[in-house]
């Protein structure tokens, strides 16, 4: 494999997506969508909300840094 390669997209990723931090939070957001006590349907609706906007539920979207 070439784990240069895949370390390479994996950081731009991150840093598109607004850095560690936002990261982190998304992280956050899906555990506790997951530890809720919504149906699978509302749960699997909550998730695609989440991954869909990056860092905390309604904090303006971060730009990735320079």
């Amino acid at each position: 494999m070439f784990f240069g390669k895949l370390t390479k997209q994996v950081k731009g990723v991150v840093k598109k997506r607004g850095g560690m931090s936002a990261l982190k939070d998304d992280a956050m957001e899906l555990k506790d969508v997951a530890t809720s006590k919504e149906s699978w349907t509302e749960k699997a609706q909550d998730a695609v909300e989440a991954v869909e906007d990056p860092g905390k539920p309604g904090e303006e979207p971060k730009k990735p840094a320079p």
